[in-house]
């Protein structure tokens, strides 16, 4: 369970939650200037640069990884294997609404999309609409930031400004939604930071806005032992302490209930046809599985995707 998190928490994009979606950004800047990159994102740098000073100046610094690694040989590969996580995951998500776009889905919703730039940088056919939900403040920056720059949506983007344990049905049907035809949905980077009961109330709330033919794509995080939370916090503790940083405990901001539902075998039992790959299968298959110490194969995420029947 979080200790920093309370029920009716809120951010902007430099802090709690909202910061995350500036270090998955600096990762996918990161990638995008790889020799061969996995993933093209030209906007993620620009989301980045706009946020000011915070621990993702250091995901793609490898002067800094470097220095670390000296002190801690272990580190330069656990950074390694963030970035590739990274890549890999918006590698599988952005294959996942070009299959939905091929079959034909023209109304997308992204949830909780933090600095999520696919509105924006995917081709998406003409008559798509793309609903993004998000805090106000998120939404916000990411939209004027963007502006400010000249970039345009190469969709119908609209933001939907709600707390996702608000009524964020309601504001979505507001926005234009319309729950009578197919939509292709994402929560990527989503549920680990909502309550098991949280998580159920939010796939029963798609699983009635989703018309027959609905696709759903999700990540979920595997069960990280007690012990090895501790000792990845006693780690970054000693890089902050070293290097006078600020390195963001992701666990802190998290929610680890024992009794979270699987979510393949939820949608399963709620009509829809769930398939699920674990991410070191998919990072295995794209040539980025990095071996890093203390690792437990239980501690990787789930790539969940879905057809509503």
């Amino acid at each position: 369970m979080s200790s920093l998190r309370t029920d009716n928490d809120t951010w902007d994009i430099a802090s709690s939650v909202g910061a995350t979606a500036v270090m998955v950004a600096a990762a996918r800047a990161a990638e995008t200037e790889r020799p061969e990159p996995l993933i093209d994102d030209p906007y993620a740098k620009i989301l980045v640069a706009g946020a000011g000073n915070g621990a993702w100046q250091y995901i793609a610094d490898d002067g800094f990884v470097a220095k670390v690694t000296e002190s801690d040989p272990e580190i330069g590969p656990l950074f390694e294997h963030m970035k590739n996580y990274q890549a890999v995951r918006t590698h599988f998500f952005d294959a996942f609404f070009a299959a939905a776009v091929d079959a034909g889905i023209r109304q997308i919703g992204i949830l909780a999309s933090g600095l999520d730039s696919r509105a924006f940088r995917l081709p998406w056919p003409a008559g798509t609409t793309v609903f993004e939900i998000d805090q106000p403040l998120v939404l916000a920056y990411k939209s004027s930031t963007l502006a400010s720059h000249g970039v345009q949506p190469t969709a119908d983007r609209r933001e939907v400004p709600i707390d996702l344990r608000q009524d964020w049905p309601t504001a979505l049907t507001h926005a234009g939604f319309d729950a009578d035809r197919p939509t292709a949905w994402l929560a990527e980077g989503l549920l680990m930071y909502l309550p098991a009961d949280a998580q159920d109330r939010l796939f029963a709330q798609i699983t009635e806005l989703s018309a027959p033919g609905s696709r759903v794509a999700a990540e979920s995080m595997g069960i990280h032992a007690q012990d090895r939370r501790e000792r990845m916090r006693e780690r970054f503790a000693s890089i902050t302490a070293q290097f006078d940083v600020e390195p963001m405990d992701i666990t802190e901001l998290t929610y680890e209930d024992p009794d979270r539902a699987d979510v393949a075998q939820w949608l399963t039992a709620h009509g829809w046809r769930a398939e699920a790959v674990p991410s070191q299968d998919e990072m295995r298959r794209l040539h980025r599985l990095v071996e890093i110490a203390d690792g437990d194969d239980q501690s990787f995420s789930t790539f969940t995707t879905a057809v509503k029947r």
